[in-house]
């Protein structure tokens, strides 16, 4: 039969040793197609990796296509920084497991140099992959949104709304490195549009400074005294070096062992 050939019957029995003795990871295994499952268990190293990207494909509903761009993306490794990263900002715990420290953009094919009215372009021709990687929880509004103060027109580069959070997420894009002055600029727009456009049952807006680059210990300073839900998340416009993201992991928690 040809769905007992020599190599399902092998891959059968690494997929039986493999989950075999984990009852978390069996018990979810139902829930993938057998095409993302083989994905996983040939790409994930550890028990706790292939938690992460089982999960992550049952909550998002990744085809095989999407799942493998997220281990190519090293959304795994991205993840545990961002947690790192995010732990000790006052902001609510589930607003900070709804984003990264950073996102990989690849799919613009943008230019080493480029503005951003060349990045809002590029995001919106490539919105479906940009949702993508920032999550389907997310729909997309508008861009250069704009909210009216007193008699002067403002435009937020991107807006969305997000449905496990049930607020507004206002994105500006930089297509220099972190300054604080942008936090200002933010706290402006969030309070614009909570004011003018939030719905009665709807929670505070997010905002989101999406970066060429930024130095760490500049965001915390600038967002130690902060009040509103604002987070700085940089981008590339290539797929991430895997070493440098490992290295990168062990020097901020340790992690060492979870992905060698």
């Amino acid at each position: 039969m040809r769905g007992f050939s020599p190599q399902n019957i092998w891959r059968m029995k690494q997929f039986y040793e493999t989950y075999k003795d984990n009852q978390i990871l069996s018990a979810l295994l139902r829930e993938l197609s057998w095409t993302n499952n083989l994905l996983v268990m040939s790409r994930a190293k550890t028990d706790e990796e292939r938690l992460f990207y089982i999960r992550l494909s049952i909550d998002e509903k990744y085809s095989s296509r999407e799942l493998e761009r997220q281990f190519d993306a090293m959304r795994f490794e991205r993840a545990a920084i961002s947690e790192k990263k995010l732990e000790n900002l006052s902001i609510k715990q589930e607003i900070k497991e709804q984003f990264m420290d950073s996102y990989v953009l690849d799919f613009l094919n943008l230019p080493e140099s480029h503005h951003e009215s060349a990045l809002q372009r590029a995001i919106i021709a490539n919105m479906k992959k940009f949702l993508l990687e920032i999550g389907k929880d997310f729909t997309f509004i508008g861009e250069e949104f704009r909210v009216q103060v007193g008699n002067s027109d403002f435009f937020i580069d991107l807006l969305f709304y997000h449905r496990g959070l049930s607020c507004l997420v206002a994105f500006e894009l930089k297509t220099t490195s972190f300054k604080p002055e942008y936090i200002g600029k933010m706290n402006f727009y969030l309070e614009a549009l909570d004011r003018d456009h939030k719905k009665p049952n709807e929670n505070p807006s997010v905002g989101i400074i999406l970066c060429a680059d930024k130095d760490n210990q500049v965001v915390e300073y600038a967002l130690q005294r902060n009040l509103s839900p604002v987070l700085v998340a940089e981008y590339t416009a290539k797929l991430p070096d895997k070493k440098l993201l490992q290295n990168k992991l062990r020097e901020l928690n340790g992690f060492a062992d979870s992905i060698e």
